[in-house]
């Protein structure tokens, strides 16, 4: 049976959810949000009306059912429509805090977040994922998302455990959505919705230490050598090595914090003949080596 890559490389980032504050608002508002900073990912999920999330020169309209990823943790601004000057009021919970009009009828139910992730795998993970990530969640994950507003309005013991929990399993859908879910995010880098090429990768994950060469990948997918290369450079938005490259780093980055396995060995594991030759991949993936890695992963 194939792997299931969409929860493997979820379990490798080891993603940590928490909403930061839930915005319940009539008027108009403007949430200005800071770059973000190491091993965190801001998210938005809108579960009622619409706002805009504006980073950089890129704007992206968020409606019901809507949730946008910051995978590279850019400075942005939320804003939103309505009348203009009513009072917001910000009321401490038990997991988050909750910012209300009072009085009025809210027009927007938005909770903004954050993911904290590994260090090695969780970093790789998103960095090859575009700045902004939107996708419309599926009827499945809109559930989720109705659990969440029910855990938001019990606000008690355990709430924070299981938002947590509902985080991890929305980031996963979002992750798996398929390309017309993403309406302003061309090639989310994993193409796991793809049927051809998220089998491919599948393997890629799998099975890291075999030799993935593009004409064995384009064999795979039963292409021809130029047109795999055009079908995976539009739905990724990357090459095949670097994404071969961030797998295997993936990988070794994980077998390097979890076993005790000898860095020639977990070289091996992922596809190096020589321990040379992966700790410059390696180096150049995570900027240190995997003996260093393995020692700071310890220290944390």
């Amino acid at each position: 049976m194939p792997v299931d890559s969409v929860s493997r490389l979820v379990r490798l980032a080891r993603p940590d959810g928490e909403v930061d504050v839930r915005c319940l608002l009539a008027g108009s508002f403007v949430l200005d949000n800071p770059a973000a900073g190491p091993g965190l990912v801001p998210f938005h999920l809108v579960l009622e009306g619409r706002c805009t999330v504006t980073s950089g020169s890129a704007a992206v309209h968020l409606g019901p059912g809507d949730m946008l990823l910051l995978p590279h943790g850019d400075a942005h601004r939320v804003t939103a429509t309505g009348v203009p000057g009513l009072p917001v009021t910000e009321e401490p919970g038990a997991a988050f805090p909750t910012r209300r009009t009072p009085g009025a009828e809210p027009r927007v139910d938005l909770f903004c977040g954050h993911y904290r992730f590994a260090a090695g795998a969780g970093a790789l993970l998103f960095r090859l994922m575009p700045p902004l990530v939107h996708v419309s969640l599926d009827a499945p994950a809109l559930t989720l998302a109705g659990v969440l507003r029910g855990e938001a309005r019990f606000d008690g013991p355990g709430t924070a455990a299981i938002v947590a929990a509902l985080l991890d399993a929305l980031l996963a859908m979002a992750l798996r959505s398929r390309p017309e879910q993403r309406p302003e995010t061309p090639g989310l880098w994993t193409a796991l919705g793809d049927d051809v090429l998220g089998r491919v990768l599948a393997d890629v994950v799998e099975r890291p230490g075999e030799a993935w060469t593009i004409d064995r990948l384009a064999a795979d997918a039963a292409m021809s050598r130029a047109t795999f290369l055009r079908r995976f450079t539009a739905r990724t938005g990357t090459t095949v090595a670097a994404m071969v490259t961030a797998i295997r780093m993936m990988v070794a980055a994980d077998l390097l914090t979890r076993s005790e396995h000898s860095v020639t060995r977990v070289a091996g594991d992922v596809g190096y003949r020589s321990e040379s030759a992966f700790g410059q991949a390696f180096r150049a993936a995570l900027g240190t080596t995997p003996a260093q890695y393995r020692r700071e992963a310890a220290r944390r």
